[in-house]
C-alpha cells in the first residue's frame, strides 16, 4: 500500500512540475511573439510611412537630419524625418546638416 502511495505522489509531483515548466514556456512564448509582432509593426509603419513620403513630398537632397536621415519637405515648406516607429519629426532648418558627398 505504501509503494502505491509512493508511485501515486511521485507521478502527481511528475504531473504538477510538467504543468508548470509548460506554462513558463508559454508566457517566454507569448512575449517573445508580442515583441517580434511589435518590431515586424514598427518596421511596416515606418517603411509605410517613407514610402508615402518620398511620393507626396520632395526629398531635401543637399542637407541631412541630426543623425543623417532622410529629409522630406512637405506642402507647408516644413521639413521632417521618418523615425523607426513611423512618426513624422519636424526639424527646423538650424538643425539640418549639410550632405556628405562621397
Amino acid at each position: 500500500m505504501k509503494t502505491i502511495l509512493k508511485i501515486c505522489l511521485g507521478v502527481c509531483f511528475f504531473l504538477v512540475s510538467y504543468s508548470i515548466q509548460a506554462q513558463t514556456t508559454t508566457q517566454k512564448t507569448t512575449q517573445t511573439v508580442k515583441k517580434d509582432a511589435k518590431k515586424v509593426g514598427n518596421k511596416t509603419a515606418e517603411l509605410a510611412s517613407k514610402g508615402k513620403a518620398s511620393i507626396t513630398d520632395q526629398v531635401y537632397k543637399d542637407k541631412v537630419g541630426p543623425d543623417g536621415q532622410t529629409i522630406y519637405i512637405d506642402n507647408h515648406s516644413r521639413y521632417y524625418w521618418v523615425d523607426r516607429k513611423g512618426h513624422k519629426n519636424y526639424v527646423t532648418t538650424d538643425q539640418l546638416k549639410d550632405k556628405i558627398r562621397r
